[in-house]
């Protein structure tokens, strides 16, 4: 039987380790699909670095990414260059010839995904993307497929390494935000620019992916809140341990009566949570059914190796497909295409929560009882209050509270009027608190 001809576009860590684990697993792969699997052609710009990869094998070279995508013998285009541009241009390229696509690229599936999958739809091809959430852990799947009986009602998740690596050593070590992300590029879990990371895109990324796979829903990046882990200090950290709980970076959506949430933001998880104890740069996502109740996915969420896994089992699933027609495929967004709902974003100042505030504010009678007022005012209830000397200043004090659930917009309210009052020291810090109960 014809081989399955694979075009490969970029060798970079993942692509490298894409071509390593085929080749090393190449016997057991076959034994899986009952096809052999070949990557005939890999487009890059250091042509060199190929040659040395593909050493004594018959693999054509270019550093044209176009010319694998319209190459007559390719049957599946694996595209592992990133950007939004000519990755965007050779996917759309490759679909057009009628070739099934692989990418681990979220940032271009997140913003032009629907633009994507209309495309394959209207050729009758595959997409597929398990490496682009969560690096080696098989959660695409899990949503498209293995959770396909269950009303998916929430999906919580550590989804980026780099910023779990950093809240986990300003935990364990004490050190400030800016101490550990240098030691954080140092190791090479974060990148010259950390932007993606530390600001929260590329979770948003991956939990924007995951919203639509969950509820049926068309990609909409442009409509997810997103907040970063810059602003966390490590007062805060050490005081939600106080408290029993630990701040990550979570990716949340959910499903409410309104519409749809979709965020990413710090926040506050009791650490008899599992998923609170997630440390470094695993990664790991709860997602609640209500069939199965809430299910754990934990794994290496980067790597050549963990990632060239994901990228290698679409391989081994479209391979299998090939031979099937396009009506006994699984949708690529779990739902049919002409079954997607329209169901809205909910805006953040709608979003209901609990919540973690931190005051510094001077040490007189009376400026608890204003406080309290104005949360009053603005129906909100506190759930628990820590007051703590200032290390520098005795005319300080630091009050921290834990806020009972209430809408977003009644906290961003009082806030602004608290911030107002007199006795007010330093700006408030808030960090959402996330039960991720069943």
């Amino acid at each position: 039987m014809k081989p399955i001809y694979v075009g490969l576009l970029g060798v970079g860590t993942v692509g490298g380790g894409t071509y390593t684990v085929l080749k090393r697993n190449q016997q057991e792969i076959t034994r899986r699909t009952g096809r052999n699997i070949v990557i005939r052609m890999i487009a890059d710009l250091d042509q060199e670095k190929v040659r040395h990869l593909t050493a004594g094998d018959d693999v054509i070279v270019t550093s044209d990414a176009l010319e694998v995508a319209r190459h007559p013998e390719i049957d599946i285009v694996i595209e592992l260059m990133g950007g939004q541009t000519i990755a965007k241009q050779a996917i759309l390229e490759a679909i057009a010839h009628g070739k099934h696509v692989i990418t681990a690229n979220k940032a271009l599936l997140a913003i032009h995904g629907n633009e994507i999958f209309a495309a394959a739809q209207q050729r009758n091809v595959i997409v597929a993307f398990e490496a682009a959430v969560a690096g080696g852990i098989p959660i695409i799947k899990a949503l498209r497929e293995g959770l396909a009986a269950n009303h998916i009602e929430w999906i919580a998740g550590i989804i980026n390494g780099t910023s779990n690596f950093i809240l986990s050593e300003m935990r364990s070590k004490g050190l400030d935000f800016t101490t550990v992300l240098a030691e954080a590029q140092q190791l090479g879990y974060a990148e010259a620019d950390p932007t993606y990371d530390i600001e929260g895109i590329d979770a948003a990324h991956k939990i924007t992916i995951m919203s639509a796979l969950a509820f049926g829903i068309p990609v909409r990046f442009d409509q997810t809140y997103i907040e970063g882990i810059t602003k966390l200090a490590n007062d805060d950290i050490r005081y939600a341990e106080e408290l029993g709980y630990r701040i990550k970076l979570l990716g949340i959506t959910r499903r409410t009566a309104n519409g749809i949430e979709l965020r990413v933001h710090p926040a506050l998880i009791p650490v008899k949570r599992l998923i609170a104890n997630v440390e470094g740069v695993m990664n790991a996502i709860i997602v609640k059914g209500d069939a199965v109740g809430p299910t754990l996915y934990y794994g290496a969420g980067a790597g050549a190796e963990p990632t060239a896994s994901a990228v290698i089992a679409d391989l081994v699933d479209v391979t299998r497909l090939l031979t099937s027609g396009p009506e006994h495929r699984v949708p690529v967004l779990a739902f049919l295409p002409e079954l997607l709902s329209d169901t809205p974003i909910v805006p953040m100042e709608a979003v209901e929560t609990a919540y973690y505030l931190r005051l510094q504010v001077l040490d007189k009678p009376g400026v608890l009882a204003d406080i309290t007022r104005i949360l009053a005012d603005n129906h909100i209830s506190i759930n628990a209050m820590i007051q703590k000397e200032h290390a520098d200043k005795e005319d300080k004090v630091n009050i921290i509270m834990l806020l009972h659930k209430t809408r977003e917009k009644n906290v961003n309210t009082a806030i602004e009027k608290i911030q107002n009052l007199p006795a007010m020291t330093d700006k408030i810090i808030r960090i959402r608190l996330e039960e991720l109960g069943s």
